[in-house]
């Protein structure tokens, strides 16, 4: 991860500003909400509207295409009365010429303003995300694109922030073309859709900058403190934990090992860390199922909930649901071959990632949890890529 990553959780939460609590029947389509990103193109001799080729493009994705080469196949192939749900309108004596071929989309995509584009996606999902009770979560976290460099051989590295109870992606940010200054940090006006939310993130995030920006929102935050704050672990450290009762205990198996987890939280008013409420002490017993061996690993964390906001279990819980974004991760470069993508033209990289979380979106809103054999149920029907999407 770029040095500069971590002080970039409060622009990248800054995409949710601005989503207004909608009723069912005002919530803008997906169409709708492509319009509001801006066109890069001269507007003589446009053929199709931006908003058209960008849902073009997402329900390539959602049909499986992994590379722009194949986004352009599945237009080609489109039958007539798909493409005219989308907005497309073909000329009935010659309708490929003004279909959207595969070098216009990869030249759009390279010149897309990728902000406008993951704001835009982002509050698709938002408006229809299901609504789940408790504590809402929202993971920050890093990826980096491999395959795909930009100019001075830079790295792609996105910053997305994923809600914990539906694995919606509901902002993203390239980091490498923000700045690391403090003026990032200052608080913005507060979010209705941030407030109250717990923001998790990994100890490379554990920045008090971020702590005041998001407590300025209304936030609140769990952390997990590591080396780069020192003073701060070694005050969590000296904590007479022995003394603290056991709060909570959990057992899972997974990834070939088994693991037993135990939760200490104690109330601490005077913790090194802005708005720091609960200290937290989290030991994983973990056995891989195959060699028998055991190691025990002690974590401590932070977070401005109280007790009475937060039991232990719910703070354990908030802990390990930041680690979905692996998931995600795991689903792009599997199913989608994220990081085996040589994609290197302007935004094209970031975009593509956009309709990637736009797809993984889509289907998990949809109940499918087999991402792939969803990807080739949709490759078989051209209606189903619309369905999913609200256009047809």
């Amino acid at each position: 991860m770029p040095a500069n990553a971590s002080s970039l959780i409060p622009p990248a939460l800054d995409q949710l500003r601005e989503n207004p609590q909608v009723g069912p029947e005002e919530v803008p389509g997906l169409l709708e909400r492509l319009a509001g990103v801006p066109d890069p193109r001269d507007p003589r001799g446009v053929r199709q509207r931006l908003a058209v080729v960008l849902a073009l493009t997402a329900c390539a994705v959602l049909a499986g295409a992994t590379s722009l080469l194949a986004v352009g196949e599945w237009i080609a192939d489109a039958p007539a009365h798909v493409l005219e749900q989308v907005g497309a309108h073909p000329d009935p004596l010659l309708p490929r010429r003004v279909l959207p071929a595969e070098t216009t989309v990869r030249r759009l995509l390279a010149r897309v303003d990728g902000d406008a584009l993951d704001r835009a996606v982002g509050r698709w999902l938002a408006d229809r995300r299901p609504k789940t009770p408790g504590l809402r979560g929202l993971a920050v976290d890093g990826k980096s694109l491999r395959g795909a460099t930009k100019a001075k051989g830079r790295k792609i590295h996105l910053l997305a922030a994923l809600e914990h109870a539906t694995g919606l992606v509901l902002a993203q940010l390239d980091v490498g073309e923000k700045t690391n200054e403090i003026t990032c940090f200052q608080p913005l006006d507060t979010v209705p859709g941030l407030t109250g939310v717990v923001v998790t993130s990994d100890a490379m995030h554990t920045q008090r900058e971020h702590a005041d920006y998001l407590l300025g929102r209304g936030a609140h935050y769990i952390v997990i403190v590591k080396g780069n704050q020192k003073k701060l672990r070694r005050q969590l450290k000296s904590l007479p934990w022995k003394d603290i009762p056991l709060q909570g205990r959990t057992r899972g198996i997974g990834h070939g090992r088994s693991e037993i987890r135990r939760i200490k939280a104690a109330t601490v008013n005077s913790l090194l860390f802005p708005g720091a409420r609960q200290a937290v002490q989290i030991k994983r017993r973990r056995t891989d199922r195959k060699t028998g061996k055991t190691t025990v690993k002690t974590v401590y964390a932070v977070t401005s909930l109280t007790a009475e906001q937060a039991t232990a279990a719910q703070l354990a819980e908030l802990v390990r649901s930041h680690w979905k974004t692996e998931a995600l991760h795991h689903v792009r470069d599997t199913t989608f071959a994220e990081d085996a993508s040589q994609l290197r033209t302007g935004n094209a990289p970031r975009t593509m990632a956009t309709w990637r979380n736009l797809a993984i979106g889509a289907l998990r809103m949809a109940g499918d949890k087999n991402i792939a054999a969803s990807l080739r149920r949709n490759a078989r029907n051209p209606r189903r890529p619309l369905a999913l999407l609200g256009l047809g």
